[in-house]
């Protein structure tokens, strides 16, 4: 009943809108004609009735379903299932590098996502050839959100978790609104359309069609927001880091104390022995460079020995011709 005696009242204003053209045309060419003025105010007259006309029946609009948007959004918000961005972030270890990348990548491929950036790292020449350097890559990962744990085990499957960190937001409130708000501005073009075809000169064509561009504007915002919201929402996110190691120490499981004093006396000696073995590589590669350095010591110690030679001897002399001359 209250839409349709909104719809007979915007009738009845277009009715009057339409019937009045011709009496406030013919009554404001007199009175400009009167006054020694032009056509312009007739023009600019009719122009700002037709953006009162537009705004009276968007004002009618929104009065008419400004009750029922809070409604039809809590209702939206009860039947649209949950709205989660997931996002998470891992570290692992691996000993080979390229056989991890290789497998993630078959893995990402079946379950349906996509590697959406990537980087690798690799140390210099000297130190990769010896296996002294440590090569590292980091992945930005794309996976449908039901396949998100499945993902994320066989990464813990084949490689060290040593740090991990989940963020999930929920948008479902903010979805909700977006769609609302999507709903109005179809409202309003379509009503924009309707008084489109009901305009009788250039001058309303032109007000009408400035706001319609606007509201189509809007409408494209907010679908392209939607869209990228989708997909935030249907592929979860994995910033992953991996880093190659010589040798992986898995600290998932937990251990005795004497199972860790004894894991951790193995991993000192480890690494005692990987820092000799590291020094003796960095010093054979360094050779041509200390004999470079050494020649250059030798060679400055070599000068300043003759010089001060020089200079005692220069002494010795100086000293023995005071001597004859007493």
């Amino acid at each position: 009943m209250r839409k349709g005696n909104q719809l007979l009242g915007s009738l009845l204003l277009l009715l009057c809108f339409c019937t009045g053209c011709g009496s406030s045309r013919s009554d404001t060419a007199m009175s400009v004609q009167s006054a020694g003025g032009s056509k312009d105010a007739g023009i600019y007259t009719n122009s700002y009735a037709v953006e009162e006309a537009a705004a009276a029946e968007v004002s009618d609009m929104d009065m008419a379903d400004a009750a029922d948007q809070n409604t039809i959004a809590e209702e939206s918000a009860v039947s649209t299932e949950r709205k989660l961005i997931k996002e998470v972030e891992l570290s692992v270890e691996t000993e080979n590098l390229e056989e991890l990348l290789k497998e993630l990548d078959g893995q990402i491929q079946r379950m349906g996502g996509y590697i959406e950036s990537s980087r690798q790292y690799s140390p210099g020449w000297d130190l990769e050839e010896y296996g002294t350097g440590s090569r590292s890559a980091s992945l930005t990962v794309r996976i449908p959100a039901e396949k998100l744990e499945e993902f994320l085990g066989n990464v813990a499957e084949k490689s060290n978790v040593t740090y991990r960190s989940e963020n999930v937001r929920d948008v479902t409130l903010q979805y909700v609104d977006m769609e609302s708000h999507k709903k109005a501005l179809l409202t309003e073009q379509e009503r924009l359309l309707d008084l489109m075809e009901q305009a009788e000169n250039v001058e309303d064509i032109i007000t009408i069609e400035g706001r319609l561009s606007e509201v189509r504007y809007q409408i494209e915002s907010m679908e392209s927001q939607l869209r990228t919201m989708d997909n935030q929402v249907n592929y979860s996110t994995v910033y992953l880091d991996i880093s190659e190691v010589d040798r992986m120490l898995r600290t998932s499981q937990k251990k005795g104390v004497w199972e860790q004093i004894s894991t951790g006396f193995i991993e000192n000696i480890y690494r005692v022995g990987d820092g000799l073995r590291n020094f003796v590589i960095r010093f054979i590669i360094a050779l041509p460079i200390l004999a470079v350095w050494g020649v250059v010591i030798a060679a400055i110690v070599l000068i300043v020995r003759r010089i001060l030679k020089n200079r005692r001897k220069k002494k010795e002399l100086i000293e023995t011709q005071k001597g004859q001359e007493k």
